[in-house]
């Protein structure tokens, strides 16, 4: 009997351990930006992206562009939602008249380091602000932005990528209008700390 106290209490701890690291707000994946810098980051973007499709118009063969995380993390938080990655929730009981709301996503932070980008957002589960950090490689395919995850964590609770893959390529499906590429771009990667944005 006295085994089974001891079990039970170790069982208890490691659960409480997993729900404080679910809920623990883990390390930023970037600095803040402050308002004068997220406006400067949005314009480099646009001229940025504006400055290859013009260029493409006058059939000019244009290079390559690099965009930092900085300019990427405030073209998102400035362009409004983007999709978020699925995160598994208890499904609660089916009413009829409630349309069913993708979860709020805030706090869009963007970083790249070598070949990896990782993002990091707020979202509620079960009531509670949690935040998901995800890493992998962009890329691009048939006009389309592809992500391949190589690390997924909610609050500060490392998740096998392997549980979380086939559901995360699922919702990428689901909002894959959402991934489509400008016209003028023609490839997507990550490289020396940079988003490289490459014309077709």
């Amino acid at each position: 009997m006295k085994i089974y106290r001891v079990v039970r209490l170790i069982f208890l701890a490691g659960l409480l351990v997993v729900i404080f690291l679910l809920v623990k707000k883990p390390a930023p994946v970037s600095l803040p930006q402050d308002p004068k810098t997220v406006a400067a980051n949005v314009q480099s973007y646009e001229q940025k992206l504006n400055q290859l499709e013009q260029a493409q118009e006058r059939g000019q063969t244009p290079g390559e562009i690099r965009l930092t995380a900085g300019e990427i993390s405030a073209a998102m938080s400035h362009g409004g939602s983007i999709p978020a990655p699925a995160v598994e929730t208890p499904a609660p009981a089916k009413d009829k008249n409630a349309s069913e709301e993708p979860p709020k996503v805030t706090d869009y932070q963007v970083s790249f380091e070598n070949d990896v980008a990782r993002g990091q957002f707020a979202t509620e589960l079960a009531g509670k602000q949690v935040y998901v950090t995800l890493a992998g490689h962009l890329g691009a395919q048939d006009g389309y932005a592809t992500f391949e995850p190589t690390e997924f964590k909610v609050g500060d609770l490392s998740i096998p990528v392997s549980m979380v893959n086939e559901r995360l390529q699922q919702r990428l499906q689901e909002e894959h209008e959402n991934l489509k590429l400008p016209d003028f771009v023609g490839g997507l990667k990550v490289e020396n700390g940079e988003l490289v944005v490459t014309p077709k």
